[in-house]
């Protein structure tokens, strides 16, 4: 109840999980038929750049910050040129009224999600803090296909699921205030889920400190049940201290076909445009595919990203 993301909005964790949501919409809109989108912690929807958290943290100058000029500086993306799924992806943000002058707001899940909805689809939108709710409601009081849902998230998947669509997205991104207590809940939400839903794609972002508190949860993830489970990370720092936020990760459950290739260009991209005092490292496997045994997910290397 006492996170705000208005702090850590457009930084390099979610530069990671909003370029893994653009590559799992694009999936959805590959086919006619409807979808729903369902974010469990929802947040407020937009954040201003310019605002007091954002430019007392400045995390976004090493995020979303850092794609604005790929062109020139230590870390230009090879060629000087983003991949297209990057470039359509810092195009969006910048199309949002209000950024006509510079990236001064910076949409959050809810609202990229928004952006990419056709008409027959639709959103449920859950957000536990009052504050934050009622922003989110204010956001999208004339959008009939949002609905926004002040309550706890993991509950609220047990009425939600599954969504009148029957296909879509389920997106879990919470702010991990119970440390590792937090995975339970999430193993918990998702094997309740997967019996409701069994075909629905879950997308989980999670915070990498020490590499030893998130082995667990991401052995646990390849015997979930699922028939794929794709792993897309970024350290920026090494795994090694539970100080700071030293990468994240996305875990995407039911990944949809070829989700790997649309997310390999782009993530080799990040991990050179998004270093700080070392090299990037970025990993992208499955741990749990169809037909196969799901391997232990294995540590990242340290010497170099992963190609």
């Amino acid at each position: 109840m006492n996170y705000r993301h208005a702090y850590h909005a457009g930084n390099f964790a979610d530069v990671l999980k909003h370029v893994v949501l653009a590559a799992l919409l694009d999936a959805l809109k590959a086919k006619p038929t409807p979808f729903a989108v369902i974010d469990t912690h929802a947040g407020s929807g937009c954040y201003a750049l310019e605002g007091k958290e954002a430019q007392k943290t400045g995390e976004w100058r090493e995020g979303v910050g850092r794609l604005l000029f790929p062109d020139v500086g230590p870390h230009a993306a090879a060629g000087g040129t983003l991949p297209p799924l990057l470039r359509r992806w810092l195009d969006g943000l910048l199309a949002l009224p209000g950024n006509e002058h510079g990236l001064k707001l910076y949409p959050g899940s809810p609202l990229q999600a928004a952006i990419a909805l056709r008409e027959a689809d639709s959103a449920q939108l859950c957000e536990l803090h009052p504050e934050e709710a009622a922003r989110l409601r204010e956001l999208f009081h004339q959008d009939r296909r949002i609905h926004v849902h002040q309550r706890n998230g993991y509950e609220a998947l047990g009425a939600l699921l599954p969504p009148k669509e029957k296909r879509g997205l389920v997106l879990i991104d919470p702010p991990y205030e119970a440390q590792e207590a937090e995975y339970r809940l999430i193993e918990q939400a998702l094997k309740a889920a997967l019996v409701r839903w069994p075909t629905g794609i879950y997308a989980v972002w999670y915070p990498v400190k020490l590499r030893s508190q998130v082995q667990p949860f991401l052995r646990w993830l390849g015997h979930c049940g699922a028939r794929r489970v794709l792993r897309a990370e970024l350290l920026v720092h090494a795994d090694d201290s539970p100080l700071r936020l030293n990468g994240s990760g996305m875990a995407i459950l039911n990944a949809p076909w070829k989700l790997d290739d649309a997310l390999r260009e782009p993530l080799r991209a990040l991990s050179r445009l998004l270093a700080q005092e070392r090299p990037a490292e970025w990993r992208l496997d499955w741990l749990a595919e169809e037909g196969a045994a799901a391997p232990p997910p294995a540590p990242l290397p340290r010497s170099r990203a992963r190609r």
